[in-house]
């Protein structure tokens, strides 16, 4: 593809993203909705079409990432506004209105390629903005594929035709020349270093993520076969492939022998002195991981380097006594291998786990297995990360899969990492907020001209709850609001209330007034600012 053609497919795709912009939040929603539907029963598909045509981690695996993108992601982002009024303050005289970006260039990886696409062309295109994907070489087939099945699916639900596009054979040079091209308005790249480099160098308002070298910390207070499982079942996910996947697990030395021994009857194998040395000569080159290893299982990585494994074997773990440059292994891996740390009392633990985040994980996110919850406020006191993801496997905790952090598989590292935001991406990172102020201190000593409010925050957030109601009824879906979800019958429990299927601040606050909780399920779409409040007072029942 020539520049003339990122030329073509950039100015198509703004022309179609100057008509979505003028879309109502319910339009909107309906291009959302479709987005979902057409990705559900193709997860599958797409994981098998990734797997075979990058060669990286499991199948099974990539189906749960492309669920994650096309329904967890999906009911995240679902009851957020994002067309209109965001904020209404009036007795400040402060209001907040939503502006799409424009267009953004999405840059994907060879790791975790279809379900980074699903995401993506979801968060874009629920903040009115179109979207052109740049797919690593590598997995370009089924990139281009989820390109073309979203892209349809949003056209039949109202949107402008070209408001998806796909570069078809990518190259470097095309894909700086999208993310530097004057009608690209942000960029959101996942990738190697190089590559979020090169975004933050185009000249352009770039969302980057750094490397992810996660340290998990087992304190002597845990529940060492619940971490042991953990670790192991966030170490050998799609083989390692997520960023935020543990790279090395820190014991804490009274249970060593203990956690030692439930690694080897979970599937994790030590390597021996010998099998270490052939590790580090096959998995490093000249400082940088071999692509060769990367994604593939530790049968496949043990045979590379020269040695074999059982048939069970789901992580290699390697004996460490350093980390840095003389401990080549102590980096980002992107495999089931995982160094292995003995340190007694979490401030030994702590200082390593520092180590290890300053040799190529700063910001990211850190596992913290323990009851202690002194040790949990230290940590998060103290540590150079923006997520620390505690008694939960750090891949799927730092996603949103496990914990209540917002689904995303874009993780911001903060100015730790050189990034420019330490958030989970979501659909409110691609638009600007346009404020209207009204006059409060007048120069002279006179009052402000007298106006009305604008618009209130409960009309904002009585709307944004109609506008998903009102969907629910158009489905055939019974009484809205209160009805029970078809995939989360009720249950007895107290008062008998069936769980919610929506919640709003308002209702949040409502029940704070009359002094009752609120039953949700899992299922149940819950409005951010709903979720934050509701949670800080643990307001919640689960059904």
């Amino acid at each position: 593809m020539t520049e003339s053609q990122v030329d073509r497919i950039l100015a198509s795709v703004k022309q179609a993203q100057r008509a979505l912009a003028a879309f109502s939040q319910e339009q909107v929603d309906r291009v959302l909705e479709a987005l979902h539907e057409a990705a559900l029963p193709l997860c599958s598909r797409w994981a098998r079409m990734a797997h075979e045509e990058t060669g990286f981690g499991r199948i099974e695996d990539k189906t749960t990432k492309n669920l994650f993108a096309a329904r967890d992601v999906y009911r995240y982002i679902r009851p957020m506004r994002t067309v209109g009024f965001l904020e209404a303050d009036p007795a400040a005289g402060i209001y907040e209105v939503a502006e799409p970006m424009g267009v953004v260039a999405a840059v994907i990886p060879s790791t975790n390629p279809t379900s980074t696409a699903v995401y993506k062309i979801m968060v874009s295109l629920k903040s009115r903005n179109g979207v052109v994907l740049s797919p690593h070489p590598a997995a370009r087939i089924c990139i281009k594929a989820v390109a073309d099945v979203l892209h349809d699916a949003a056209v039949r639900a109202g949107a402008p035709r070209g408001i998806v596009a796909c570069l078809e054979n990518p190259t470097i040079e095309e894909t700086q020349a999208l993310m530097r091209h004057p009608l690209t308005n942000v960029i959101l790249a996942t990738g190697g270093t190089g590559l979020v480099r090169a975004a933050y160098a185009s000249g352009k308002p770039a969302y980057g993520v750094g490397p992810g070298n996660v340290p998990a910390f087992i304190e002597r207070t845990a529940s060492v076969e619940k971490a042991v499982r953990d670790v192991i079942a966030g170490k050998s996910f799609d083989w390692g492939t997520v960023c935020a996947s543990e790279q090395s697990v820190i014991v804490d030395a009274p249970l060593a022998a203990e956690a030692r021994a439930c690694f080897e009857a979970n599937g994790g194998r030590f390597a021996s002195p010998k099998e270490k040395d052939l590790l580090e000569a096959l998995m490093v080159r000249e400082g940088h991981v071999n692509p060769a290893i990367v994604g593939r299982s530790p049968h496949a990585i043990a045979a590379m380097a020269g040695f074999s494994v059982p048939e069970e074997t789901r992580v290699l773990l390697v004996e460490m006594e350093g980390v840095g440059s003389r401990h080549p292994l102590s980096m980002e891996k992107l495999s089931p291998v995982l160094c292995w740390y003995v340190e007694d009392g979490w401030e030994a633990a702590c200082a390593r786990c520092i180590e290890i985040l300053e040799y190529g994980g700063m910001g990211h996110t850190l596992g913290l297995h323990t009851t202690d919850l002194e040790v949990v406020r230290r940590f998060a006191l103290r540590k150079p990360v923006f997520r620390v993801v505690v008694n939960s496997p750090t891949t799927h905790g730092a996603i949103g899969y496990t914990t209540n952090l917002p689904p995303s598989l874009t993780l911001g590292c903060g100015a730790l990492g050189n990034n420019i935001t330490s958030d989970n991406i979501t659909p409110l990172h691609l638009l600007d907020r346009k404020r209207v102020a009204f006059e409060a201190r007048p120069l002279p000593e006179e009052d402000p001209v007298p106006m009305k409010p604008l618009v209130s925050r409960a009309d904002r957030l009585e709307d944004a709850a109609r506008t998903f109601l009102e969907g629910k009824l158009s489905r055939g879906t019974g009484e809205a609001g209160r009805r029970r979800s078809p995939s989360a019958p009720p249950r007895p429990g107290a008062g008998g209330d069936p769980p919610l299927d929506f919640v709003s601040e308002a209702e949040v606050r409502e029940a704070l007034r009359g002094g009752r909780r609120l039953r949700i399920h899992s299922g149940t779409l819950v409005t951010p600012l709903a979720r934050e409040l509701g949670e800080q007072h643990r307001l919640f029942d689960k059904a």
